[in-house]
């Protein structure tokens, strides 16, 4: 199964449902399918859910994408952005993955168990 490291501070979002989207940038390359959240530094703590679709686009149009926009301005999504990725630019191309919940997701045919 796919696989994605988190920041702990992103796992209860995940866990409730806000978070359905996340942005990578030089990453693994993600598919359609489940994958696997791990918080960083705890692998203990996950959580399962499907990926509907993975996008390519620069930087600058994600957070329009994913429906963001007024949450996340440029400021504040460079901000977010480099302290993940120090050398990240506003035109460089990301992958935008986009899932269901974990609770929708435990509910499709083939939810891995365990």
């Amino acid at each position: 199964m796919q696989t994605l490291g988190v920041v702990v501070r992103l796992f209860p979002a995940i866990l409730s449902g806000e978070k359905r989207s996340t942005i990578r940038f030089r990453e693994i390359r993600m598919v359609p399918g489940f994958m696997r959240y791990v918080v960083d530094g705890d692998p203990t703590r996950t959580a399962v859910v499907f990926v509907t679709r993975c996008t390519d686009m620069p930087l600058s149009r994600a957070a329009a994408f994913v429906g963001r926009e007024d949450d996340w301005p440029r400021d504040v999504m460079m901000a977010g952005m480099r302290e993940h990725y120090p050398d990240i630019g506003w035109d460089d191309p990301v992958q935008v993955v986009e899932h269901l919940s974990p609770q929708e997701s435990s509910r499709i045919a083939g939810y891995p168990v365990g």
